[in-house]
């Protein structure tokens, strides 16, 4: 560029011709005026770089991880004081050339991590050297440079590194090239290969594990191999002694020793199932450290078959060889273990070498994964077994009602329709209670002070705990509100105090607290993850017996009770952990066998303004007054309910038009001189469901009020009611002063 500029002012000055020459020199000046700046820029950007380089350089000198940074071409530019005493090397070679000793292809591996951190800006890899693990991190420095950091990493169960390790094993990636071969295994072949096919007489398809043989410098050896998945389809391949057995002390002690050494658990299994070698991983794992003669099948169990003709059928050839999930007996927590077993035939004889794996993790989200499945499962089932009795317990308390209503206190048959009545309602709260659990009972919230509930609950605590156990009750002063129903939340804490004086027999103190609780970040506990935020914990704390471990997945499941059989029906908990869950809230359970139990509730705290309370059903008047006038389309499915529903309303003055679904009721609305008043509607029913065919009916009839009635909660289409004007929700069983008082108010 700057050779341009002279050729235009050069030319420029001799031309005749004064505003072609003025032109020529104006570009000449321009074109050497940039690249001036150019030259300038380009300076300082050299400048940037040298300074970043010097600051990295002097950053790095005193780590003790080897460090290097290099330019483009792959030439080192700096080596730190760790790397020039581990490689004495020096800036000018290239990195491959260095590391040419301590990897098997370090050029492949270095321009792979080169390219990742050219477009992320950093990476890293673990890799297996001849020297053991390491991790090498690589970070790019500006546009033209790489900062290089190679960190040793401790070796597994504190084992030696693979160089020094007296057993024969190799690293090789899933192409079939050994990327490393420790000088065990170098002694056995002679030398150093490259790929599998120099090493085994024969390399299978389907892996190498079980017995193989090897090409010696004396011809073929025969071995057992186990393989060890590493990542990005690298396999650590072992190779083991395959032969006569050691029969001397001192050779049985040093094959136990270079097997110990081994990060991989190991079995030898005879065929009549008795373990005739265990490394020490596998004695850690199966939790016994002389399990030397030992059956297998005293070791495991969990299989969901016989261990012993497991092991047989495997030692025999008999079927494929699958890896299994077994638990270890001895340890005295649980301990899964995956079993693979390949079959070693000896002399005539066949054995089994296992590899074992500490699968405890995996095992236990898959618990965690079916238990939740579980709960979710039985939430469903006990939510359509309780709409199914609440349409049951409609029909039956409706007709008790309309009996009572011609019966006085003096018939003969007024006590037993009363006992009808009482059993009825005995009847609907059990299935309130399994809508609890299943979150789909009705709820009707308000913004509660807990300080507040929980004094207005005290005395009812008080007389329930008795007299040998004593209630302590403590507050946290600054107690944030809380959004919940106040009758079901004081049944979740009744249902505590009383599970915590059961596990009390002798005695004791029930401690129920209070406090504010901010998580900064999220808790992840039990299967549930609460977010951020400010909570209200209550805390309900006793002294009692205590549960045991293996029972504390199972306390929230309906039913399930340690209580003997007529002292309790095993909902308490459901039924609690359902009130809590259906409001926002989490609950959680610590327990000390022996110790006491504490269960810890979290609502989330509520700063919104205060609400007007919706109207509860035991609001409403018991009695309307007057007769009632009104024309009623009633449209239910369930034929006992709609046969007691129009009784009801007719005894009030109503005139009732019955339908047995959406489609019939549709069909008695295109009469267009008919005039009703309310629609009486369940939601649920066969064909079209309750708000889609009132939706249709009211773009035609936009002034009729809407009652819904439903055995599940109003929280189950609580949207779609939201869109229908002029409508309430009325769950059932309802009675037959309930039904019309609703109507009335409909109307009025």
């Amino acid at each position: 560029m700057l050779g341009a500029a002279v050729v235009f002012l050069g030319v420029g000055a001799f031309l005749p011709d004064l505003r072609l020459s003025l032109v020529l020199v104006a570009c000449g000046s321009t074109l050497a005026a940039v690249a001036v700046l150019l030259k300038l820029l380009s300076g300082r950007q050299a400048e940037a770089e040298k300074a970043l380089a010097a600051t990295v350089a002097g950053f790095t000198e005193l780590d003790s991880a080897p460090c290097f940074t290099t330019d483009p071409l792959g030439c080192v530019t700096h080596l730190n004081a760790s790397a020039r005493k581990r490689f004495s090397a020096e800036a000018g070679e290239t990195l491959p050339r260095i590391m040419r000793d301590l990897l098997a292809s370090p050029a492949a591996l270095l321009s792979r991590l080169e390219a990742r951190a050219e477009a992320r800006g950093h990476t890293s890899e673990d890799v297996v050297t001849r020297k053991g693990h390491m991790r090498l991190v690589v970070h790019r420095l500006g546009q033209e440079g790489f900062l290089w950091r190679m960190e040793d990493m401790v070796e597994r169960d504190g084992s030696r590194g693979a160089e020094s390790l007296s057993l024969p094993m190799m690293t090789v990636n899933k192409t079939g090239a050994i990327l490393f071969m420790n000088e065990a295994l170098r002694r056995v072949l002679g030398g150093r290969a490259k790929r599998l096919e120099e090493v085994f007489v024969d390399v299978p398809e389907d892996g190498l594990g079980g017995p193989q043989r090897i090409s010696g410098p004396s011809g073929e050896l025969p071995c057992h191999v186990v393989e060890v998945a590493g990542q990005a389809g690298r396999r650590e391949v072992y190779l083991l002694p395959a032969g006569k057995p050691a029969t001397q002390p001192a050779a049985v002690s040093a094959a136990t020793e270079v097997l110990d050494h081994l990060p991989v658990a190991l079995l030898r299994i005879r065929r009549d199932g008795t373990l005739s070698m265990a490394n020490r991983l596998a004695r850690e794992l199966l939790g016994h450290d002389d399990v030397i003669d030992m059956s297998f099948a005293e070791l495991v169990e969990g299989l969901g078959r016989s261990v012993r003709d497991w092991v047989t059928d495997a030692a025999e050839g008999r079927g494929p060889l699958r890896a299994e999930v077994a638990r270890a007996k001895m340890p005295l927590k649980d301990v899964f273990l995956q079993v693979s077993l390949s079959r070693v035939v000896e002399n005539g004889e066949p054995s089994l070498v296992a590899v074992l794996n500490d699968a405890t993790e995996l095992k236990t989200l898959e618990a965690q994964f079916v238990q939740s499945q579980k709960m979710q499962a039985i939430g469903q089932l006990a939510g359509g077994v309780a709409h199914d009795f609440n349409n049951l317990l409609t029909a039956i308390s409706g007709h008790c009602d309309l009996l009572l209503l011609r019966h006085d206190q003096g018939d003969p048959d007024y006590g037993d329709l009363v006992q009808i009545n009482q059993n009825a309602n005995r009847a609907a709260s059990l299935v309130g209670q399994l809508l609890a659990f299943s979150r789909k009972q009705n709820l009707q919230p308000e913004i509660l002070d807990m300080r507040e509930t929980l004094s207005d609950l005290g005395h009812l605590l008080n007389r329930l705990v008795g007299e040998r156990v004593s209630l302590s009750l403590t507050h946290d002063p600054e107690l944030p509100a809380i959004r919940a129903d106040k009758r079901q939340l004081e049944q979740v804490i009744m249902n505590l105090v009383v599970n915590a004086r059961d596990a009390m027999p002798e005695g004791g103190t029930i401690t129920v607290e209070t406090q504010t609780r901010t998580l900064d970040e999220e808790l992840h506990r039990d299967r549930a993850t609460v977010p951020a935020g400010t909570y209200v914990v209550v805390s309900v704390s006793d002294q009692g017996t205590g549960i045991h471990p293996d029972k504390i997945g199972k306390i929230f499941e309906p039913f399930w009770t340690t209580k003997r059989p007529g002292e309790g029906t095993g909902l308490g908990l459901s039924t609690a952990y359902g009130i809590v869950k259906q409001s926002g809230g989490y609950i959680f359970v610590d327990s000390i066998l022996g110790q006491g139990s504490s269960f810890t509730l979290y609502f989330p705290a509520y700063d919104r303004p205060e609400e007007a309370p919706r109207r509860a059903l035991d609001q409403l008047p018991r009695e309307p007054a007057g007769k009632g006038e009104g024309v009623i389309l009633l449209v239910e499915d369930e034929a006992p309910v709609r046969a007691f529903a129009s009784r009801a309303l007719r005894m009030r003055g109503y005139t009732v038009l019955e339908a047995e679904n959406a489609e019939e009721a549709l069909r008695v609305l295109e009469d267009i001189e008919l005039k009703v008043d309310v629609f009486v509607t369940d939601v649920i029913m066969p064909g079209m469901d309750g708000p889609s065919w009132v939706r249709k009916a009211l773009e035609m009839r936009p002034d009729v009020k809407v009652v819904f009635v439903s055995g599940y909660a109003e929280d189950s289409f609580d949207n779609e009611q939201a869109l229908i004007p002029n409508s309430v929700f009325l769950p059932k069983p309802f009675s037959l002063n309930e039904l019309t008082a609703t109507v009335h108010d409909q109307i009025h």
